[in-house]
């Protein structure tokens, strides 16, 4: 079995086969790598800090949500996660069933749904995020501070421009 590619192999066969076309090559390797990145950030928090948690990432992402800014209307919620609400009713459904979130009606509109931690879901994420953040840590332990303050700042541009300007 082949082992996958290195950014760079790939790198160099995207221009091998490309190269002759009037691309934003830059643009593709920026773009390309941060989706890299994320994946291999994701897969690595997954194998490490979540594995026995019998938390994924998105239910991971739903509870932090929750965690920070408190009960939430589902359809924030799924916002602030960036899923769908549909993918939103399944993660509920797995974090009600371990105790860690629960669901209400809206005090005002039936027809909406609050979530909120459970004291088993606050524990968990009190205790979890250190060490989360201790991954975090590994993760980003190849870059001094500054450059890890320009990695954000450049990640947040990219973000704020997409929310300011994605549908085109």
């Amino acid at each position: 079995m082949t082992q996958p590619h290195t950014i760079q192999q790939t790198e160099e066969a995207i221009s091998g086969r490309l190269g002759e076309l009037n691309l934003d090559f830059e643009a593709m390797w920026a773009v390309s790598n941060v989706y890299r990145a994320s994946a291999a950030i994701r897969n690595h928090l997954e194998q490490s800090v979540l594995r026995d948690t019998g938390l994924t990432w998105t239910g991971f992402v739903v509870m932090w949500v929750v965690w920070i800014w408190g009960e939430s209307e589902s359809r924030h919620v799924a916002a602030e996660a960036g899923i769908s609400k549909g993918t939103l009713t399944g993660v509920v459904k797995t974090l009600e069933s371990y105790r860690y979130l629960k669901r209400a009606a809206h005090p005002s509109d039936k027809r909406r749904v609050v979530l909120s931690l459970t004291s088993n879901g606050e524990r968990l994420m009190r205790d979890l995020f250190p060490e989360f953040n201790k991954e975090e840590a590994f993760v980003v332990k190849e870059l001094d501070s500054t450059q890890r303050q320009e990695l954000a700042g450049s990640l947040r541009t990219i973000v704020q421009h997409l929310e300011n300007n994605g549908s085109r």
